[in-house]
């Protein structure tokens, strides 16, 4: 969840009878929806939630923080969407709503395959934060038929909060520890839960003290496990944390650590010469928050989605019938660094990949780029209308980064924090750089090719960018399909 204020139950009765209120249509010459990325039919979006993969039906489910009633954040709510390819999104109906106890808060979901919790074998339980004006805590709510409608459980809450930020429970299965784990924020530091049956709840450990970024409160926790083939087999595991504000560029963004989990507490690995406590960031552009992977990923596949955007200026983005959108699906995997620093790589999925069309000459409104840079010379790229409005990359072989400025990029008038230019370290010195573009109405996605590092910004043009001019590599552009 995000959102620093508390929303007050003023009357469950009126709110309740609110939701029955019929959400506004987009029009469909909104010139900043996006082609290829996952958006609300309308009105206010932010994290994604409870995503799972029903491998039995092929499909991918993404629940998310909605408010059906406006563009702006409000009294949450559970929106919902499918996918069989995470590029073409169905829109179904809202799963959660807010009651007695609170709104509806992030959360995640998983398949309970061993049927720890009595509602079934393979029943899909959702955890999540209910937030009212006297706190907040954790329910439950089941679902039978394959996740797309839910039953709340008569016990909720199941874990009472103690402290004013008690939120975002993501759960997994540990095999260490033969129980289900769950992660989650507490101001600023992550507390772990134990529980056989996703009912009672027992605390583990805490984790944060003096470690990362603590510019502001910690959300939306994950704790993930990676395999990495060197000389030899690695087992780490990752711990995601997401910060507001206190990101490497202002507002929002997501931070990592990496470590080992022995079934109570996570324990980060030892960094390199100097960089006790340094900051891990998944990514370098201002616009990716709340990360999270599916639940039950295809071939132990990590697949993540974030939310695109910053709470900078996430209510005030020149959006007009909805508010926000998602990235692509992304990849994440573990690799050493050039110094042996274990650091979490992206890459677009291969469902995200799939997207690429026909080569063409020509600069389409939403398309995919890749460069290839010659790695011992400086590279200067410039995306541009006939506005004269443009984004500039440049790839500093002697600084070795990357960066992206947008500041001439469109409008950014809407918030004094949108023009910017961000920056991400190369990690790995190659005789040729090759990134890609992933480019749509309102965004620009950029990649290390290999996944080393990854840089997600939002852009507002008054016209789509028509023009590529590469100095220090060449170009290959491609139609969406």
């Amino acid at each position: 969840m995000t959102k620093h204020i508390l929303f007050g139950l003023l009357s469950a009765t009126v709110l309740l009878a609110s939701c029955t209120q019929k959400p506004a249509t987009h029009p469909t010459d909104e010139p900043f929806r996006s082609v290829y990325h996952h958006s609300p039919a309308a009105n206010w979006m932010n994290d994604p939630n409870g995503m799972f993969y029903d491998e039995a039906n092929g499909v991918w489910h993404l629940y998310y923080q909605h408010n059906p009633f406006g563009t702006t954040w409000g009294p949450m709510h559970w929106g919902h969407a499918t996918s069989t390819d995470l590029l073409t999104w169905e829109e179904h109906p809202i799963v959660l709503y807010p009651d007695s106890i609170g709104t509806i808060f992030s959360g995640s979901a998983v398949i309970d395959k061993k049927n720890t919790a009595g509602f079934g074998e393979n029943a899909i339980v959702a955890i999540f934060t209910q937030s009212e004006r006297i706190g907040q805590h954790q329910s439950i709510a089941y679902s039978t038929d394959g996740g797309y409608t839910f039953t709340k459980y008569e016990g909720n809450p199941v874990l009472m909060g103690d402290i004013a930020d008690f939120r975002d429970p993501k759960v997994f299965w540990d095999e260490q520890s033969n129980q289900w784990t769950m992660a989650l924020a507490c101001q600023q530091e992550i507390r772990f839960y134990g529980s056989p049956n996703l009912k009672d709840w027992t605390y583990l450990s805490s984790f944060g003290k003096d470690l990362g970024a603590h510019g502001g409160v910690w959300e939306c926790p994950e704790l993930i496990k990676l395999k990495m083939t060197n000389d030899q087999m690695v087992n780490k595991f990752v711990l995601l944390v997401s910060i507001n504000p206190g990101g490497p560029f202002g507002g929002s963004a997501t931070q990592y650590f990496v470590g080992d989990w022995d079934g109570k507490t996570f324990t980060p690995a030892p960094q390199g010469e100097g960089r006790e406590g340094a900051s891990k960031w998944l990514d370098y552009g201002k616009d990716n928050y709340s990360t999270f992977t599916f639940h039950n990923s295809p071939d132990g596949r990590l697949v993540a989605i974030g939310w695109m955007s910053n709470w900078q200026y996430a209510e005030v983005v020149p959006t007009v019938a909805f508010r926000s959108q998602n990235t692509i699906a992304r990849d994440l995997f573990l690799f050493t660094d050039d110094e042996g620093e274990f650091r979490l790589g992206s890459v677009p999925s291969p469902e995200s990949l799939a997207l690429r069309g026909e080569e063409t000459k020509y600069l389409p409104d939403a398309g995919i780029v890749e460069l290839t840079l010659d790695g011992s010379q400086d590279a200067l790229i410039t995306l541009s209308n006939d506005k004269g409005e443009k984004v500039v990359m440049n790839l500093d072989v002697h600084r070795r980064t990357f960066s992206m400025d947008r500041t001439a990029s469109g409008d950014c008038s809407f918030s004094h924090d949108f023009a910017a230019r961000t920056v991400a370290p190369l990690f790995i010195k190659r005789d040729t750089y090759k990134v890609l573009l992933f480019i749509d109405h309102c965004s620009i996605e950029a990649f290390d090719a290999e996944g080393a590092w990854s840089m997600t910004n939002l852009v507002f043009p008054s016209e789509p960018y028509n023009h590529l001019d590469v100095q220090g590599g060449e170009a290959k552009i491609y139609t969406i399909r």
